[in-house]
């Protein structure tokens, strides 16, 4: 049986996420624990036709133990959304220190779950979590991934649609790979699936590479101040969770794109760095997935000069903001 916990299920992307993975037909039990309205959430899901049995949590009563105990899979929305003119920075000083307590809670009561974190800036909170698993003595590099799914996900649509054709969008595939905020986004256009159309001029393509860059502002100004990307994420990390899903239960060949920890896989973790030319601990690179977590690295492949450019744009923002995250929990590090 498969437990799946939700930790900010009451959020923006935590109810259609939990939504998503109540129709998983691979979760059997899941756990909705949030600051408020968690129980009110989980009652709703209760009431669908599939076979996951729901329970919500709130803090009193250790409500956040009971929510992880037995899970083989955590994923973490929690936080504060982000609004007109504010960066994932910003985000940052607010949404550290709830990683950083949630993290401690997976660590002392489920240190073998799978961790997804969602959480934003996950260039940040994916080094927390994995400075806080450390602290506990209970880190495995193979478990911990920053969900960068949404990338990847607005590439194949933002594609579909230059070649007109949005039913192309499920066979569309386009590797995203350093991180996930701004330039740090690097889509990988030249081995893309399907080949953007011939003649497809190099400031189109610029113009195209910033709108997946950025696809997150354009959600926040299209909801004007009302919102950010939260159904598009929480399909997102449905989709990268399913995924995980599959692998726990032995499926092969599984690969995704994910924010991780390069100790993940030495030999492949290592190439990478090489590729890069930078030892960065941390990198967004297609993943094969197993289920004890990564299996293997994949590296970057054959790049076109811009693409290469971006990456090098794309290392120094990279590593300030590993380093911030890093510097939250463990300061003597730095």
């Amino acid at each position: 049986m498969t437990k799946a916990v939700v930790l900010g299920a009451a959020g923006g992307i935590g109810q259609p996420l939990s939504l998503l993975l109540k129709t998983n037909p691979l979760v059997k039990e899941l756990s909705l624990y949030d600051i408020v309205h968690a129980p009110g959430v989980a009652v709703d899901l209760s009431h669908i036709a599939t076979p996951a049995k729901v329970e919500g949590f709130l803090p009193p009563n250790d409500g956040l133990k009971k929510a992880l105990t037995g899970a083989d899979i955590v994923v973490i929305p929690a936080g504060v959304p982000r609004k007109p003119g504010m960066t994932r920075d910003d985000l940052f000083k607010i949404n550290a220190g709830i990683v950083r307590d949630l993290a401690t809670g997976i660590a002392t009561v489920a240190p073998k779950a799978f961790v997804l974190v969602i959480s934003n800036p996950v260039n940040s909170t994916v080094p927390i979590v994995v400075e806080v698993f450390k602290k506990h003595g209970v880190f495995d590099p193979r478990r911990i991934f920053g969900v960068t799914t949404l990338d990847v996900v607005r590439a194949s649509t933002f594609v579909s649609e230059i070649l007109g054709d949005l039913s192309l969008t499920p066979s569309v595939s386009v590797p995203v790979v350093g991180g996930h905020s701004g330039v740090t986004i690097v889509p990988l256009l030249s081995q893309s699936t399907h080949s953007l159309p011939a003649g497809f001029a190099q400031s189109s393509l610029e113009a195209l590479t910033n709108r997946i860059q950025f696809g997150g502002d354009e959600v926040v100004k299209a909801k004007d101040g009302a919102g950010s990307a939260t159904l598009s994420m929480a399909y997102a990390g449905a989709e990268f969770a399913g995924k995980v899903l599959r692998a726990l239960k032995g499926e092969k060949g599984i690969v995704a794109p994910s924010f991780i920890n390069l100790a993940a896989d030495k030999t492949g973790g290592a190439a990478l760095q090489k590729e890069l030319g930078k030892d960065l601990e941390y990198f967004s690179a297609p993943v094969e997935l197993g289920p004890e977590g990564v299996v293997k690295i994949n590296g970057l492949g054959k790049l076109s000069d811009y693409e290469k450019g971006l990456i090098a744009a794309a290392l120094p923002e990279l590593e300030t903001n590993i380093d911030t995250g890093v510097s939250f929990i463990s300061p003597a590090k730095l």
